[in-house]
This record gives structure tokens, sequence and C-alpha cells, in this order.
């Protein structure tokens, strides 16, 4: 796993919601996230903004635990009109990137990953959450979503971190990934060496980039690949192809969702 640049992940903090602001532009509102069905296109907006700031805050205090919403300065736009939101999402985006490049990856400051206490941590989660909201955000107003490799592949790589580091501290239902001799293969089709191979055993799972043969195979376009693992797309889905035991594959993403 090789993470991209602390300044790189700064950049598509504000790349991403610039894109994610574009697509909820002139879109319905009030319109129900298929991904989120508890959340409207607006909870969507707001819960990126409002996770920036926060992560922000964070970094610029140097907090030592997690802080409240109301210790956040602006946590949540002035009102409903449109035009607030979408500077409120722009005005967000830049401070918090501006806070982490003057941070620097190495200083401390409180995450909710035991393994990681940094403004790196931020930086990248940050960018991370928001390649994935954005994807939300295109889906509900039907505009095309499109990601860089780099950026795509980093996004499954995080995922599989957090998933591994979930099932070490207990996770109920990321405990449930075991069984030894199944294993899950990702292939990208579109970007050269962009594999995953998930092996499961007795005391858990682990993972590494890698050709292999195994029980179910998912392959696709890199973007697609990461839109499966982060369930906002269907593994039975057109765009990609599902090789193999399916039931392991579902297996997975139904005990995936930790936190």
């Amino acid at each position: 796993m090789t993470l991209l640049t602390h300044e790189r992940y700064c950049d598509e903090i504000v790349l991403r919601t610039e894109a994610l602001r574009a697509a909820v532009r002139g879109a319905d509102l009030d319109a129900n996230v298929p991904t989120c069905p508890a959340w409207t296109l607006r909870d969507l907006a707001v819960h990126v903004g409002g996770a920036q700031r926060w992560a922000g805050e964070i970094v610029r205090t140097r907090a030592t635990e997690a802080l409240e919403d109301e210790q956040v300065p602006s946590f949540t736009p002035d009102g409903d009109d449109p035009a607030v939101l979408d500077d409120w999402l722009a005005d967000g985006a830049a401070r918090t990137a501006e806070t982490l490049r003057k941070a620097g990856p190495g200083l401390k400051a409180w995450s909710w990953y035991r393994q990681d206490q940094s403004a790196g941590f931020w930086a990248r989660r940050m960018a991370i959450e928001t390649v994935v909201h954005q994807a939300d955000a295109a889906l509900t107003a039907k505009v095309p979503y499109e990601m860089a490799a780099d950026l795509a592949a980093d996004t499954i790589d995080e995922w599989l971190q957090f998933v591994a580091g979930a099932q070490a501290e207990g996770d109920s239902e990321a405990v449930e990934l075991r069984g030894a001799g199944r294993s899950i293969h990702l292939h990208a089709t579109d970007v050269p060496d962009a594999e995953w191979l998930i092996e499961f055993g007795e005391d858990g799972f682990t993972w590494r980039r890698a050709h292999g043969k195994a029980t179910v195979a998912l392959r696709g376009p890199l973007t697609d690949l990461m839109l499966v693992f982060n369930r906002r797309l269907a593994p039975d889905s057109d765009r990609v192809e599902l090789l193999g035991d399916a039931e392991l594959l579902d297996f997975w993403l139904a005990r995936s969702s930790f936190g």
C-alpha cells in the first residue's frame, strides 16, 4: 500500500468538494439519496461539510479527544438557501484543507482510528470521505461520476485497513469475516496492477495487492470496483463481472459496515 502525498489529499478535499457541489447545484435538495436512504441530498451535503469542519477543528486545536458538534465553528450552514449551502461547502473545504496543509501530516491530533492519531490521517480520511459522498451526490442528481485511478485505489486500501482494524478490536460484524480456504479477488480491468486478494483464515482475514485464484472474483473498471466495495454499486451490476461464489462477496459486504 502506497499512500498519496499529504498535499495531494489536501488538494483532493477541495477538488472533490467542488465536484460534489457541481452535482448538488441545481438538483432537488429534498431528493432521497438511494445509497444513504435516511438522507436527503441536502442532508448529504451538510454531513460532508460538517465532517470536514469537525476534522479541521480537531487538527487546528490539536484535540486529544473527540469534539462535540457545538465546539466546531459554522458546523452547519445558516439557513436553507441553496446558494448559502454552496458557499458554506466551498468555504469549509478550503479552510479544512488549509488547516491540514499548515499542520503537516505528522502533527498529533485525536482520531477514532487508534493506529493513527495524526493530521495525516485526517487529510486522507476527509479526502476519501468526500470521494465516496461525491458518488452519492452524483447518483442522486443523475450526473456522471469520475475518479482518478490512484484515488479510487486508495479508497479500497483505506476501507480494507479500517475493516481489518475493526476486526482486531472485536467489532461484532467484522469478527465474522473468517473461515479458512475462502478468498476474494478484486481485479481492475483498466488500470495495471490494481488488484487485491483478500484471504480468510480461522482467526480473521488478511489482504494484499496481488493477483490470485479466489473463491469469488470481481472484475471491472477500478472506479466501479471501488463503488461496489463501498456499497454504492450492486455487485450484480452490468458494469462489473462477478465470477465464482457470489454469496461470499455478499457476506463480506454485509459485515464490513462497522461503526
